[in-house]
């Protein structure tokens, strides 16, 4: 089946209803989302867009595919998201974007980040690939920037596939963001017979999904609330069955930033030395526990170090080093969370 039918539009408008979006418009991946925007931001040779290093390859990679220079900031000492106190001093004429990512669901300082970019007359793009149903001052985390991408690939809270979302909160955007959609022709505007004949009038691509993956993703968004139940539920167990290796400085426990909310996308530890953490990797491997570390910063990456203006981003590489993430996913039982705590406990113990 091919896609915008009746299943699409029951997905874009749960997101515009539930959690504040002014216009969503499903995509094949949050890739997919992502380049959507660099493409709505009109991103051209040597522009400038600030994001995280400690972040996925696809957040910088939809940008530079336009010709757009990444500059990368810091992590927070606290928190794998990005350090809002060090963007004013990477801003130059050339600035355009602020990309900011909300690691494992937790906002990034969003009053502070809005006001940098209003008075440096920039966009904010939100990658909420990890952040469906969390919240900064109880806004919906990807209803605050103009742009936002949400992922629903196999690893978060609710799947189809590789599937995505874009968000448009700017009424600039909207109209334009069909087109692109839509392979750069004005369909949609045709069939709500806004026009008389579709035809080719922008660049754009296949971005839309099929309504068999729509169907898929709305399913689950029907028990959005049980799902997200179940995965508190773990991810306390994880927390309290952890708790007192923390508390003898084994380990650092996941910590929720200041306004922000936890939707339980993830559950990660952050050890001290990266010797620790390997360490207690091979443990785990050993009794077949699937615990994986997560980014590599980018701005180390074999691609952009050449590109990377050399300066040091101690918390990035950090994280990078010492942050594992345990398995999690909506069918973990309390019974295999504990099998999984009591690994650590020999491991790090």
């Amino acid at each position: 089946m091919s896609g915008n039918g009746d299943f699409t539009k029951k997905c874009q408008t749960f997101f515009e209803t539930n959690f504040d979006i002014k216009k969503a418009l499903l995509t094949t991946s949050c890739t997919d989302a992502l380049e959507m925007a660099a493409i709505l931001l009109d991103i051209k040779e040597g522009d400038e867009i600030i994001m995280p290093s400690f972040t996925f390859v696809s957040t910088a990679n939809a940008f530079v595919l336009r010709g757009g220079k990444i500059i990368f900031a810091d992590s927070q000492p606290e928190h794998p998201n990005i350090d809002e106190t060090k963007l004013e001093a990477l801003i130059t004429p050339k600035t355009k974007a602020l990309v900011v990512v909300h690691y494992a669901g937790m906002a990034c300082h969003m009053d502070t980040i809005m006001k940098i970019a209003n008075a440096h007359n920039l966009f904010v793009v939100e990658d909420a690939a990890q952040a469906i149903d969390s919240y900064y001052k109880n806004r919906p985390l990807g209803s605050i920037g103009h742009l936002a991408a949400f992922s629903f690939h196999e690893t978060k809270n609710i799947i189809y596939g590789e599937g995505g979302l874009l968000a448009i909160n700017d009424d600039r955007f909207s109209e334009r963001a069909e087109i692109i959609w839509e392979k750069g022709t004005n369909r949609s505007a045709f069939f709500r017979g806004e026009v008389d004949k579709y035809g080719w009038v922008d660049i754009g691509s296949s971005f839309l999904p099929s309504e068999i993956t729509a169907a898929f993703l709305w399913a689950q968004l029907e028990t959005l609330s049980a799902i997200q139940k179940q995965r508190k539920s773990i991810w306390n167990w994880y927390y309290d069955g952890l708790k007192p290796l923390e508390e003898k400085g084994l380990i650092k426990l996941p910590t929720i930033p200041e306004n922000a909310t936890n939707n339980a996308h993830m559950f990660y530890l952050v050890f001290n030395t990266n010797e620790d953490r390997t360490a207690c990797l091979n443990y785990l491997k050993e009794k077949e526990i699937n615990a994986v570390f997560h980014y590599l910063s980018l701005h180390n990456s074999s691609f952009y170090q050449d590109k990377h203006d050399g300066r040091d981003l101690p918390f990035s590489d950090k994280y990078s080093e010492t942050l594992l993430r345990l398995p999690f996913y909506f069918e973990l039982s309390l019974k295999q969370v504990d099998y999984v705590i009591e690994a650590i406990k020999k491991a790090v113990g």
